[in-house]
């Protein structure tokens, strides 16, 4: 029996990759997974009281572009962080923002570009349903170094124009996973400038915009608003689950041009699955409230200073600006990883796991990723355990 053979090429996904690599092996001291990005501060506290007074819900079929309650409080909330004005009718609801990211892609990538196969851009490592949603609308993916030359940051604007003109969409994630780089207003306008020349739309994973070392990171939307660009131009994509500790509730939401938004509602209403009522009202609670994510963030800033100090002579090393990874330079991130495991029981990522090789390099290879999710007296033991295995 046939299966399609456009995902024939990919590689094992990071995670079963790891297992593989350590799992046959055994700890050498305390387990501490430092290896996947699931957020372990405090939840809010109102949410178990919201969901309560809203089960009776769950008999329901739920809003597929998400109930009125929840569009205000996201338009509210993009209207405080960035200054720009969202109508209900330019955001959509999403179960996550990796659902989005995907099914957008589905939505908004057309079969031809200029009479040719359509490009989707990525950063190169990247976060990677990036890659899957290329491959699933017949594009051609291709990935941009994002490594110290480039500010950790892809540099679309170095391309060839022959490649830029069959540009259908470019996805940027910032602050970055995994280097947490911080694309700042300039960069923004630089690739505004860029698709505007090419046509091309831009896709904003800004998952971890509200975890940052000292400055909000400038947003996509925000900076499109400044330009009077075209309001099609962008798709910002955010989540509860970094802001406010809510990985397992999936709710997250895209907002972009009015035409954008029109196409992904009309797929997502033929093939998606809409958030639950009830989790929506705990979700439009959650993005009313800024107590819960000031809290969480001072907590991730002790993290950045204490990363700072225990790593402060290792040569290479930068604390990330955003996001809760450190990306830190090793010889070999598999043999690091695998170091790692035998002699202390850290489990980390290797970062070639969340690359693609190019022209024979992969800009992963010489890195690992590090979660700082734990509780910090947790992070303080393992940072120093991690530092003396593989920096002394």
């Amino acid at each position: 029996m046939q299966v399609p053979e456009r995902f024939s090429n990919l590689p094992e996904y990071a995670f079963p990759r790891l297992r593989a690599l350590l799992d046959h092996h055994a700890p050498g001291g305390p387990v501490v997974a430092m290896t996947i990005g699931e957020p372990r501060h405090e939840m809010p506290p109102f949410v178990a009281e919201v969901l309560q007074a809203n089960t009776h819900l769950f008999a329901k079929y739920p809003v597929n572009e998400g109930i009125p309650e929840l569009l205000d409080a996201i338009s509210a909330w993009l209207a405080r962080r960035y200054g720009v004005s969202v109508p209900h009718a330019q955001i959509m609801a999403l179960n996550g923002t990796r659902e989005g990211l995907f099914n957008a892609a589905l939505a908004l990538c057309p079969e031809r570009k200029n009479g040719a196969r359509p490009v989707i851009l990525a950063p190169n490592p990247f976060y990677q349903v990036y890659a899957v949603a290329a491959l699933a609308v017949g594009a051609e993916p291709v990935y941009a170094p994002a490594t110290a030359a480039t500010g950790y940051l892809p540099d679309y604007t170095a391309l060839a124009p022959e490649v830029l003109d069959r540009v259908a969409i470019a996805y940027v994630c910032s602050p970055s996973n995994p280097q947490g780089a911080v694309a700042d207003a300039a960069y923004w306008r630089s690739l505004l400038a860029l698709a505007e020349k090419h046509d091309f739309r831009i896709f904003a994973d800004e998952c971890y915009s509200e975890i940052y070392r000292a400055s909000p990171p400038p947003g996509a939307l925000e900076v499109a608003a400044q330009m009077g660009a075209d309001p099609e131009r962008v798709l910002s994509f955010h989540s509860l689950s970094k802001r406010s500790n809510l990985p397992g509730l999936r709710s997250g939401f895209v907002a972009g041009g009015p035409d954008s938004i029109r196409r992904i509602r009309q797929l997502r209403a033929y093939a998606g699955a809409p958030l639950p009522e009830p989790l929506q009202h705990v979700a439009a609670t959650t993005w009313g409230d800024e107590k819960h994510v000031d809290r969480s963030r001072a907590l991730y800033q002790q993290k950045y200073a204490l990363a700072d100090r225990v790593f402060s002579h290792v040569p290479g090393y930068k604390g990330p600006d955003g996001g809760f990874f450190l990306w830190l330079p090793v010889p070999d991130g598999e043999e690091a990883a695998l170091k790692l495991w035998q002699q202390t029981g850290i489990r980390v990522l290797p970062g070639a796991y969340l690359a693609r090789e190019q022209d024979g390099f992969n800009p992963g290879k010489g890195f690992i990723r590090v979660a700082m999710v734990t509780p910090i007296d947790e992070i303080q033991d393992a940072l120093i355990r991690l530092r003396d295995c593989l920096y002394r």
